[in-house]
């Protein structure tokens, strides 16, 4: 959900835009893997993403037992779901920036106490940290595509903008 509300916001600025999910396990709560793809040009290849620009982590257990930065180009962002500071991870070459999307979901009521939902609020991160998009067309696709506390998740993703942490 995560990567198509950011691709909606990507084509209201005017960009081509291309995402999708990859499923591995078909079972709840394994990991999934999403991918977008932007361009001022159309986009015509129509694979994975084996060399990503940035990522993002919305479940900050996977770190250590996924190599995140695999394919990560040099100088990337990695924006973490985390309420710990960018400098407790070690990702050498890499710029990191963390959010505490649980808290300000929560605090939205965003999902529940176990199962938080920080997809908007991590994308207010993101922004914030690439200057990719936005926050106006992001708030816009929040509205459009979030079926559920439109508003509410519109403030999560504007609070998560504000409260992103960078390293240094």
């Amino acid at each position: 959900m995560a990567a198509r509300v950011l691709a909606v916001a990507l084509f209201k600025e005017g960009k081509y835009v291309q995402s999708f999910p990859a499923f591995g396990v078909e079972r709840r709560g394994a990991p999934v893997a999403a991918f977008l793809r932007v361009d001022e040009r159309p986009i015509l290849i129509r694979t994975n993403i084996y060399e990503p620009d940035h990522i993002v982590v919305l479940d900050p257990t996977l770190i250590g037992m996924v190599d995140l930065t695999q394919g990560l180009k040099k100088g990337g962002w990695i924006v973490v779901n985390s309420d710990r500071p960018p400098e407790h991870y070690k990702f050498k070459g890499y710029r990191v920036g963390t959010v505490d999307a649980n808290r300000i979901a929560l605090k939205y009521g965003l999902g529940s106490r176990t199962h938080p939902i920080v997809n908007t609020a991590i994308l207010g991160a993101f922004a914030r940290a690439t200057g990719m998009v936005g926050k106006e067309a992001l708030a816009e696709a929040i509205k459009e595509e979030i079926p559920v506390k439109k508003m509410e998740n519109v403030q999560a993703a504007m609070e998560a903008y504000e409260e992103m942490r960078v390293k240094g």
